[in-house]
């Protein structure tokens, strides 16, 4: 069974930084990709960033140059450093494994979801 736990989440003020955390058990971690994604009140859920085994990237426009993915396969966890954070970026940030290697699998209706943490920016 996949488990996906999410970690890291808070109050920051604007211009702060945080950290997330995603711990993956019950599968062969390394080959899927792996994500973040958002979703704020009255919000479609979006896609914050992507990661592939390989380490090929992606980021949504609104978090283009202030945030990053990053994965420790050795820890089968999937990291995203937020930087300059903005009272938009508000929201609960969730985990999800995709359905297969690439990044496209992120976005298919297969995969995993963790439960989600909540990220406050507020001064």
């Amino acid at each position: 069974q996949v488990q996906l736990v999410e970690s890291g989440g808070g109050l920051v003020q604007p211009g702060g930084s945080l950290r997330l955390s995603c711990a993956a058990s019950g599968s062969i971690y390394s080959v899927y990709a792996m994500g973040w994604y958002r979703q704020a009140p009255g919000n479609n859920r979006e896609l914050v960033a992507g990661i592939t085994k390989s380490g090929s990237t992606l980021y949504g426009d609104s978090v283009q140059g202030r945030f990053t993915i990053s994965r420790d396969n050795t820890k089968n966890t999937v990291y995203l450093h937020m930087n300059s954070l903005k009272p938009e970026d508000t929201a609960v940030y969730y985990c999800k494994r995709g359905s297969g290697p690439l990044l496209r699998s992120l976005n298919s209706n297969g995969g995993y979801w963790g439960q989600g943490t909540q990220v406050t920016v507020s001064a």
